[in-house]
């Protein structure tokens, strides 16, 4: 349980926790802190949505794609669209970190930089010469060793956190009277920041299989903890800047040993971490491109059984998607798509220097995909009374009861009691019956709510995409 918590809060804070100050600006202190809250609560719902997914599938072999596979099959293409989108903004967004802080890192060494090397404080510049250090990292088959940068991103995550704070101990509050403490500076400007919250959540991806005692404590624990830390950064680095705060809290701060040091470990950091972006956003690009749709039979409709059949045999005629191990990108399909990846990427982050409006958009699109719309769907699909997947995990949940009732009958004093009591009342009862009936009642009155909200999730995620996205373009051409 530590260590799923550790790596969902690994995957969750980063990229994102530069931007919530700049959400405060646009929201105000009192809603922004608000959303923050809810944004965890509803991604909080998604993760325990698809873990009790995982229910429903073998051990081990819980993802999102094998809970697609049982639900969606034919709707496939859109999962692994959402991912691509999600993990190519991450890309472009960490090399606009880098042409943010990378000048002010390089200008700090020396007073006369600017003016012998000008070009050293150009984001351009700096872009392009981290690029030629991404490059051959992404084209690596396998990136073992760039597992170690989960250290160095819970450290450089951590001395960002304590930066953002002290420099806010130690500086000005802002005069009151221009700070937007209840009333957000527009609807428009609301609603465009709304998923750049959503995006700071997002793991979704990376929840793998958790048993269903410690689902609660892990989401909880690890939701909770990020809540808490984008809070408080946010209200810290607000306070600090104003409404002149930009999208990336870090690049704000005055020349220093200590702000050098924290803005050159996030470069790091970002930097090992955009091949881990490009890997996860080139194998679902792929499966976009080889997905076919499943073949429908008698008349119409799809086989239930061969509904199970891209499960089972992934390479089998109609799957969705081949599996990667079974069917291995070829040479030729690896660099070109790794090359269209990595150059699309270089484009717009020369052309988009805001990190926020990079966060809002894949925030709108991919965030609201993988945290609420799929999770909501899955269970709602896969939990169907009439879902031969929900009737055989049922059958093993009695199967499982009758097996601890057999115990029961093993027990004479039980039995003497059950006994006298059927005695003294003179009424026929079975404890056990009892016993069933209340579990069963209890289980499908949480069942009937957990389908209700599962539902409502992902209408609420539609919504949040729709809107969000319009009030983005709308943000775009009014500013």
């Amino acid at each position: 349980m530590f260590s799923s918590i550790i790596n969902l809060l690994n995957t969750i804070v980063g990229a994102g926790t530069l931007a919530m100050p700049s959400v405060l600006s646009h929201m105000g202190i009192m809603m922004g802190c608000i959303m923050i809250v809810w944004s965890g609560f509803t991604a909080a719902l998604g993760l325990y949505l698809q873990g009790r997914c995982s229910r429903y599938l073998d051990r081990g072999g819980s993802s999102f794609f094998a809970i697609s596979k049982l639900t969606y099959p034919n709707a496939a293409i859109f999962f692994d669209a959402a991912i691509a989108v999600k993990c190519f903004g991450v890309g472009v967004s960490y090399l606009i970190i880098i042409g943010d802080l990378m000048p002010k890192v390089a200008l700090a060494m020396g007073d006369n930089l600017a003016e012998t090397h000008p070009y050293l404080g150009e984001r351009d510049f700096w872009i392009t010469a981290f690029m030629l250090l991404v490059i051959p990292l992404s084209f690596l088959r396998k990136l073992d060793s760039l597992k170690y940068t989960s250290i160095v991103a819970l450290i450089s995550i951590g001395y960002l956190i304590v930066l953002v704070v002290y420099n806010f101990g130690i500086g000005p509050i802002q005069d009151k009277s221009e700070l937007r403490i209840v009333r957000p500076e527009s609807a428009i400007a609301f609603l465009s920041s709304l998923p750049v919250v959503v995006f700071a959540y997002t793991c979704h991806q990376n929840i793998k299989d958790v048993s269903p005692g410690s689902i609660v404590g892990t989401v909880s624990t690890s939701i909770g903890s990020a809540a808490s830390i984008y809070v408080l950064v946010a209200i810290t680095g607000y306070l600090t800047f104003g409404n002149a705060v930009s999208g990336n809290i870090v690049s704000m701060y005055d020349p220093s040993n200590a702000i050098v040091i924290g803005q050159f470990g996030i470069v790091l950091l970002v930097t090992f971490s955009i091949p881990l972006q490009v890997f996860p956003c080139r194998s679902s690009a792929d499966a976009v491109l080889r997905w076919r749709p499943i073949r429908r039979q008698n008349g119409g409709r799809a086989d239930s059984a061969n509904n199970d059949l891209p499960l089972l045999n992934p390479t089998a005629p109609g799957a969705a998607r081949p599996d990667s191990a079974s069917v291995p990108m070829s040479d030729t399909r690896f660099a070109l798509l790794t090359s269209i990846i990595l150059i699309s990427s270089y484009l717009v982050a020369l052309s988009v220097s805001s990190l926020e409006r990079v966060l809002a958009y894949v925030g709108s699109i991919g965030s609201t995909s993988i945290s609420f719309i799929l999770p909501g769907l899955f269970y709602y699909k896969i939990s169907d009374p009439d879902s031969i997947h929900h009737q055989r995990l049922m059958k093993e949940d009695d199967d499982a009861g009758d097996m601890l009732d057999s115990d029961d009958e093993g027990d004479p004093d039980l039995a003497n009691s059950i006994q006298s009591l059927r005695s003294a009342a003179s009424v026929v009862l079975d404890p056990r019956k009892w016993r069933r009936r209340w579990r069963w009642d209890l289980e499908h009155l949480e069942h009937d709510l957990l389908r209700k909200m599962a539902l409502g999730l992902a209408v609420y995620g539609l919504l949040v995409m729709v809107v969000c996205l319009t009030m983005n373009v709308v943000f775009e051409v009014t500013h």
